[in-house]
C-alpha cells in the first residue's frame, strides 16, 4: 500500500543509544533528506484516512509534523497550525506539557478557539506523552479533535483517544513494517 514509505524505513540506518536502538528516517529526522514522492505518498495515504470534512486546521507539532501537515494543507486548502516550542505570549495562548520516554518540556498552542474542529497529524507515535498532552491542551481550549492520524506507529503507545497510522514498525537492529493501514 506505501511501496515508497514502506521500502524507506526497512533500509534506513539504525543508530544504538545505550540500549535503544533509533531509526532515522526522513519523515521523523528531516535525514538525508524527504523526497517528494515518499512526502506525496504519505500525503495521499492521510487523506484517505483521516476524517478532514469541515475541519478548520491541520495541527501538528514542531518539528517534523511540519512537512506532513504542510503537504496535507496543499493538497486539502486545509490551513496548518503548528504547535510551537517556544513561548510568544499572544492572547489566548495554551501550554503543553510533553512528556515523552526520553524527554520532558513544554510546547505552545496559539490561533485555537473553541469549537474549532481539528485534525492533528504527526510523523511517528511510540508512548503517546506528547500527543496526550496536546490532545488535553486542545480540549482545555474546547476544540473540537475530529481524528489524530501519524505516519508511523512504534510499539505499543497509550493514547486518551483513538487514532490511525499508516505503517507499524518494530525497531531491533533494523526496521519490520508490522502493519500497514489499507
Amino acid at each position: 500500500m506505501f511501496p515508497i514509505l514502506t521500502n524507506s524505513l526497512i533500509t534506513c540506518p539504525i543508530v544504538k543509544k545505550g540500549e535503544y536502538n533509533y531509526f532515522v528516517h526522513p519523515i521523523t529526522d528531516g535525514i538525508p533528506d524527504i523526497d517528494p514522492g515518499l512526502l506525496r505518498e504519505i500525503a495521499v495515504g492521510m487523506i484517505r484516512l483521516l476524517d478532514l470534512a469541515d475541519v478548520k486546521y491541520i495541527v501538528t507539532a514542531e518539528a517534523m509534523g511540519i512537512p506532513i501537515a504542510t503537504a496535507l494543507s496543499l493538497m486539502t486548502d486545509i490551513p496548518v497550525n503548528i504547535i510551537r516550542k517556544r513561548r510568544y505570549n499572544l492572547p489566548g495562548e495554551c501550554d503543553v506539557c510533553q512528556v515523552t520516554g526520553y524527554s520532558k518540556g513544554e510546547m505552545y498552542i496559539n490561533g485555537i478557539c473553541p469549537g474549532d474542529r481539528v485534525v492533528i497529524v504527526d510523523d511517528v507515535i511510540s508512548t503517546g506523552g506528547t500527543m496526550n498532552g496536546i490532545i488535553a491542551a486542545l480540549e482545555s481550549i474546547g476544540a473540537d479533535i475530529v481524528d489524530i492520524g501519524f505516519v508511523i506507529k512504534k510499539g505499543n503507545p497509550t493514547l486518551s483517544r483513538p487514532y490511525s497510522y499508516l505503517v507499524s514498525i518494530e525497531v531491533t537492529d533494523s526496521v519490520r513494517v508490522v502493519d500497514q493501514t489499507s
